[in-house]
């Protein structure tokens, strides 16, 4: 076995935490302005972006069939 057939982390799990990532960007954006009554807020704008970004181009990344 070579060392680029061992799979540190499975791909299931690494697709399961990206969306999981997605998912954490889209319910901090919504409960930051539900408690804080702040729909237009560039700081929450960023934070969400970068979350839901990574989710998303990782999740994409890891579902590609090899």
């Amino acid at each position: 076995m070579t060392e680029s057939d061992v799979e540190v982390i499975p791909k299931k799990y690494l697709t399961m935490i990206f969306a999981f990532t997605a998912a954490l960007g889209l319910a901090f954006y919504i409960s930051w302005s539900i408690m804080f009554d702040t729909w237009f807020d560039v700081g929450v704008y960023t934070i969400t972006v970068v979350l839901m970004g990574f989710g998303i181009i990782g999740f994409l990344l890891y579902s590609m069939e090899d």
